[in-house]
């Protein structure tokens, strides 16, 4: 896992030096609200997330948007808290209106389980929608897990978060 995640990071570098001319940078926060799907039965929690967002134009129409976000997510009293790095596809049309999928790799950096441990690495996709006025963006979108939050247990993160953000250039 930790190679996919080195790979991810050299081939966003790459596009970086190749596409200079339409970078974006930004910074980004919003709500979540996440559970732990599976054979769980906890209540929902309601979460933060802040950070960072790219976006590297690859064509006139579509994108790469890496972000890094410091995330609370789990459930209601079982927090789990994680850096991620979503690396997704942006489609864009209608001159502010978006369209975003692809990879999440998750590491978890805090946590409250009372019984065992949660895995240190996430594996989610995410998928949403974005509008942009200006410098000023707007995100929905949903994490769904494709890792267990606990090895050997059906237990995998589910996460839709809202977000507003602001390019800084």
């Amino acid at each position: 896992m930790k190679k996919l995640f080195f790979l991810a990071i050299a081939l966003i570098g790459f596009t970086t030096i190749s596409n200079a001319q339409s970078i974006k940078f930004g910074v980004k926060g919003g709500v979540n609200f996440s559970n732990i799907n599976g054979d769980t039965d906890l209540d929902s929690r309601t979460g933060y997330h802040i950070g960072v967002v790219g976006q590297l134009g690859i064509a006139d129409k579509f994108a790469i948007q890496p972000e890094v976000l410091y995330s609370a997510q789990g459930a209601d009293d079982t927090d789990i808290d994680y850096v991620n790095v979503p690396i997704l596809v942006k489609y864009k049309f209608l001159k502010f209106l978006s369209f975003e999928a692809g990879p999440q790799f998750g590491i978890v950096v805090n946590d409250d389980f009372e019984v065992g441990e949660p895995e240190s690495f996430d594996v989610s996709g995410a998928v949403g929608a974005g509008v942009e006025f200006g410098d000023f963006f707007a995100q929905a979108r949903y994490n769904f897990g494709l890792t267990d939050v606990v090895d050997n247990v059906d237990s995998k993160n589910g996460t839709f978060q809202l977000s507003i953000g602001y390019y800084i250039f």
